[in-house]
């Protein structure tokens, strides 16, 4: 098997990945920053720093568009320079992004531009949008979620417009860490 395309998402128990109001000036939305304390440990030796290690060792990333731009675009640079592909239903004739990233708006393109750029590292998938285009297409192989140990009460969801039917997962790992249980699974095949 190549290398896998897999989802590295921060969540709370009640699954959420942003508080309330998530927008510019709030990309995290109300009290969503909380879904990134375990990060405080990122530098550490202990679980957290292993996962967050895990997760710059990537060679390409897919984004949702909406993600991207709450990120202010990464200013063009994820992490290391690694090509970005942001997944996104339109182009605005003259919207460049800039650095590494690219706009593309088919979901197969996009993943077998990530694929062919990541060689033989996984590719990384941020964004809710992005993560449900690519289980609908069934081209998600595994999702570490970083499961947060609160209750957000609101926010943004993260597998809010999946579709009928169901998605059978594996649990592969799971990772104690300070403030935070790292959990990856396998999406098996429908």
């Amino acid at each position: 098997m190549s290398a896998p395309i897999r989802l590295y998402m921060s969540m709370s128990l009640d699954g959420f990945i942003a508080g309330p109001d998530d927008r510019a000036g709030q990309e995290l939305g109300r009290d969503g920053g909380r879904l990134f304390n375990w990060l405080d440990d990122r530098m550490s030796d202990g679980p957290n720093g292993q996962v967050y290690r895990e997760a710059l060792a990537t060679g390409a990333v897919i984004s949702g568009r909406r993600t991207f731009e709450l990120a202010g675009r990464w200013q063009g640079d994820h992490h290391d320079g690694v090509p970005i592909f942001v997944l996104t239903s339109h182009v605005e004739e003259g919207d460049v992004p800039p650095g590494s990233a690219r706009f593309v708006t088919d979901v197969e393109e996009c993943v077998a531009r990530a694929k062919e750029a990541a060689g033989d590292r996984p590719v990384m998938v941020h964004g809710a949008g992005a993560a449900q285009s690519l289980l609908r297409a069934g081209l998600l192989d595994e999702m570490e979620i970083h499961l947060v140990q609160v209750l957000l009460g609101g926010g943004r969801p993260l597998f809010e417009a999946l579709g009928p039917g169901h998605v059978d997962l594996e649990l592969v790992r799971s990772i104690q860490g300070r403030d935070v249980t790292h959990m990856r699974y396998r999406v098996l095949p429908r």
